[in-house]
């Protein structure tokens, strides 16, 4: 669980304030516009256009994008017919569903809105999904629901499923099932020569192997093919400590949760909430211990019996674990919802010792005095150390532990920020695991930071697809690979 910091106050402030962002004049006659409109059911905006910041606004309002046109697409013609104006223009594509995931302005692109594409369709038979990129997890899992199945959603079923997935996607489910992205059957995707390809192990073994793990490098996914696990409830929720009791309570965790079967996931995460009314009294305004857990074996029994040693860790405020449906998995993390400005930055460990928790605490403990909503370890291993039985591109298949840590990206911190949580996660170097989680990377240097987030031979064989299928970096937005070793002055770190 994260606060919602107020958006007030983000205006004036270079980072965050459109006004003082570069509004490149668009580098297209408006004949070329008006002849995209006739060949787009959805909405097109040109830069000054009216509706144009609405159509592009973002969850994390820390970062405010300024492209050079818009396109909302209702359908994968829609996307084509943006790729192809984009390559004819030498524009860069970006492509936003929730706008949960944008970590810089995409300025002077060409922006893809999907979040009007939004077709769920289950095979209950074949036990799948087909899945539109604007689609949120929480209409899948009630879909799929009414069949007793569920998909690997993360910790927020408000989150997009397409562009989490693409990144790998780890939620509660992992340790048992995998990656979200271990689950794709197919993709269809626009590629920068302004095609639609269906793609999946046996039509293009290569990119299909690329694009599940290596994000939105490659094209823009209109839809996916999942498929979906036999499971209508779970053993769920989260307890929340006492600051007093966090050292007690995270060695504690760092014995226990090595000791759970792969049925169980657990995170626990350092908080400082704000004093805001829609918290729960216990809560408001204080530091606590939260931990997250939850269990999918057959006998929710067994999972009750595997938490009662955290439960006598430390004083509890407040907390509750308690039999879930697939639809309510959101109660283990409880992440807001409303948009807020936000800085993540995340990494692994390859272990977890007494030493490293002391480290944790003398960093981003509660006793000290760091502007961070939110620092978190959460367990990896069991099926997410696995590749599936078609390998992809995930990374960070090695690691046991990821670390994340979180901050309010507002004006006063914004110089700061970075700089604190870059340094809680430089305490933990002696304990790292090679790589990220790409959907963990936030803020980022440049290319060379993201492409580390996979050992060198799929970096290499990342860049080989990246080439071979982009050569020109259409797709160059968030966090993609470039065929290229640089960034452009457009690259603007949001």
């Amino acid at each position: 669980m994260t606060p919602t910091p107020r958006a007030s106050g983000l205006l004036g402030h270079p980072l965050l304030d459109p006004a003082a962002l570069d509004v490149l004049a668009p580098p297209f006659p408006a004949t070329d516009v008006h002849e995209l409109r006739s060949r787009v059911h959805g909405p097109v905006y040109a830069a000054g256009d009216d509706g144009l910041a609405a159509e592009v606004a973002t969850w994390n309002v820390a970062v405010q994008h300024t492209p050079a046109l818009a396109v909302g697409a209702t359908c994968a013609a829609d996307v084509v017919a943006a790729v192809r104006f984009a390559v004819a223009h030498g524009l860069p594509v970006a492509v936003q569903a929730t706008g949960h995931g944008p970590v810089r302005n995409a300025a002077g692109s060409v922006m893809v809105t999907t979040r009007r594409m939004q077709g769920v369709a289950v095979d209950p038979v074949r036990r799948t999904a087909r899945v539109q990129a604007g689609v949120r997890w929480a209409a899948v899992l009630e879909a799929a629901a009414e069949h007793g199945l569920t998909g690997l959603c993360g910790s927020s079923s408000d989150v997009g499923v397409v562009g989490y997935t693409l990144g790998g996607g780890h939620g509660p489910l992992g340790r048992r099932f995998g990656y979200a992205a271990d689950t794709v059957q197919a993709v269809e995707i626009v590629t920068a020569d302004g095609t639609l390809r269906r793609v999946d192990a046996t039509s293009d073994p290569e990119l299909f192997w690329a694009v599940r793990g290596g994000k939105g490098a490659f094209g823009v996914v209109t839809a996916i093919e999942i498929a979906l696990v036999p499971l209508s409830s779970v053993l769920g929720g989260g307890v929340f400590f006492a600051a007093e009791d966090a050292a007690a309570v995270l060695h504690a965790y760092r014995q226990w949760a090595p000791t759970l079967p792969e049925e169980a996931s657990s995170s626990i995460a350092v908080l400082r909430l704000p004093p805001l009314p829609d918290l729960p009294p216990p809560l408001q305004g204080q530091t606590v211990v939260h931990l997250r857990y939850l269990y999918c074996g057959d006998d929710l029994a067994e999972g009750e019996r595997l938490l009662a040693p955290m439960q006598a860790a430390g004083r509890i405020v407040l907390g509750a674990v308690v039999p879930l449906l697939t639809t309510e998995m959101d109660a283990v993390h409880m992440d807001p919802r409303d948009p807020m400005p936000a800085w993540e930055k995340g990494m692994l460990l390859a272990e977890l010792t007494a030493e490293t928790v002391e480290a944790f605490l003398a960093a981003a403990g509660p006793d000290v005095p760091v502007p961070l909503v939110m620092a978190e370890i959460r367990q990896l291993g069991g099926a997410l150390g696995r590749q599936p039985a078609v390998p992809d591109a995930v990374a960070g298949r090695s690691a046991a532990w990821s670390v994340l840590v979180v901050g309010p990206m507002v004006p006063e911190l914004a110089e700061v920020l970075p700089r604190i949580g870059r340094g809680v996660l430089d305490a933990l170097r002696p304990w790292a695991a090679p790589g990220c989680l790409v959907n963990f990377l936030g803020d980022v240097s440049g290319p060379e930071e993201v492409l580390a987030a996979w050992d060198s031979a799929d970096a290499a064989r990342l860049l080989a697809v990246k080439r071979a299928v982009d050569p020109g970096d259409v797709f160059s937005a968030g966090h993609a690979l470039r065929a290229r070793p640089s960034w452009g002055p457009r690259d603007r770190v949001g």
